[in-house]
């Protein structure tokens, strides 16, 4: 992965943290809520793993967010 597209993955991963965190919800809780691992979740959250347009929409629903928030910087 370039430099570039591995940081706008990783900012991803940090917006989804920071609004996790805010909720007060775990890893564990946002899984669940955007029907997915808790795994996958510290996967994007680290920006180790490159998150689909699927799963954006579903983390987006979870954290009651648009898409659009998590992607813009």
């Amino acid at each position: 992965m370039a430099n570039l597209d591995k940081q706008f993955v990783i900012s991803i991963g940090k917006k989804i943290r920071a609004k996790r965190e805010k909720m007060g919800i775990s890893q564990e809780e946002l899984g669940k809520l955007a029907k997915c691992h808790r795994t996958y979740v510290g996967m994007i959250e680290r920006g180790e793993k490159n998150i689909t347009i699927f799963n954006l929409r579903k983390f987006a629903a979870a954290l009651k967010l648009e898409v659009k928030d998590l992607v813009d910087f």
